[in-house]
């Protein structure tokens, strides 16, 4: 973990809340700490250079973009999981790849467009990885996420966000998907951040903030925020803890796991023979330890006992979903791959 002073730790928390659509949002977050604007901008670069600030940048609507996104479990001998992950991970529509320590022992998040054969897919970039085994989890339900790190206290504060009101899905324009292009990338850390995506647009900075504000109240925009490198943060325990549920009980135990700010993602997910948990809930600690107490508190809590924790082993992959782009092409095929014996 970095050595990091409080005012760093400080802003770290604030970043993480919702960055307003406005000229000089670093100046506002400024005046919030009591700080000045090229204080925040100092510490926010030297805190991206050092790792601890993956990125900042916004988070949006999968769903209302019109993608398809899902949660796929791989079994590979164990031997093959660094080269199954290399094959895994060059596909640009997976976004996050993680070694975890289960019979499952590679789990990723895929998106594509919704026009797309989205299993077909799996099924190519599995046989392409060597898979024996692959199942894929798209979210039934979200219950929650809402992952933020207090860096001051050294506690995961995921307290659910209020949401704002959707409008219909519909198809986004031209010029819709052209901003989303720019904008999904790195927030520049300056003092008027829009400036020049708006330059690159070919359009004033005022308007890009309104047509990005419209996006947001729409449902379409989330929010931008920050998020950190958790081990780099000091949250070095990642334990999923997936709950074998009744179906008459799913919704009250997700929405109990959902309503404790020390979980930060809650879904509800397909069941198949071999995997019988539909409840995810990812609880992110500085030890296993502290990890396991809180999964044993909440099983005593909502009266559920069958659970595994499946523990985080390697990071292979973690990078923003990036939407509109050429690399939304199909997930590979194998060629001339075998499937080890």
């Amino acid at each position: 973990m970095a050595d990091l002073e409080l005012a760093d730790r400080r802003l770290l928390n604030a970043l993480q809340g919702s960055i307003d659509l406005v000229e000089r949002p670093f100046a506002q977050i400024a005046d919030e700490l009591g700080v000045s604007e090229d204080d925040v901008l100092a510490r926010a670069r030297a805190l991206r250079e050092s790792g601890v600030l993956r990125h900042l940048s916004p988070i949006f609507d999968v769903f209302r973009l019109g993608y398809r996104s899902a949660l796929v479990a791989v079994s590979v001998p164990p031997g093959r999981l660094d080269a199954a992950a290399a094959v895994i991970s060059a596909c640009p529509a997976v976004s996050h790849n993680y070694a975890r320590e289960h019979r499952f022992n590679l789990w990723f998040v895929m998106a594509a467009p919704r026009e797309r054969d989205f299993e077909a897919e799996v099924a190519r970039l599995a046989e392409a990885a060597g898979a024996t085994r692959h199942i894929v989890l798209p979210a039934k339900k979200l219950f929650k996420i809402a992952v933020e790190y207090d860096m001051v206290e050294r506690t995961t504060d995921a307290k659910p966000r209020a949401a704002r009101p959707k409008g219909p899905r519909r198809p986004l324009t031209a010029g819709e998907k052209a901003i989303i292009r720019v904008c999904q990338e790195d927030l520049p850390l300056v003092s008027r951040p829009w400036a020049e995506e708006a330059r690159l647009l070919g359009m004033e900075e005022a308007v890009l903030i309104e047509k990005l504000r419209a996006l947001r109240d729409e449902g379409i925009l989330r929010r931008f925020a920050a998020v950190l490198r958790h081990h780099e943060a000091g949250f070095s325990a990642n334990g999923m803890a997936c709950w074998r549920v009744p179906e008459d009980r799913i919704e009250e135990v997700g929405q109990r796991l959902a309503a404790d700010s020390r979980v930060s993602h809650c879904y509800w997910r397909p069941t198949f023979e071999d995997w019988p948990y539909p409840l995810f809930s990812m609880i992110h600690c500085e030890s296993h330890e502290q990890v396991r107490a809180i999964v044993e508190e909440l099983s005593r809590a909502v009266g559920v006992a069958d659970y595994e924790i499946l523990w985080s082993a390697k990071e292979f992959k973690k990078e923003r979903v990036r939407y509109f782009m050429d690399g939304d092409a199909p997930a590979p095929a194998a060629q001339g791959a075998t499937r080890p014996g």
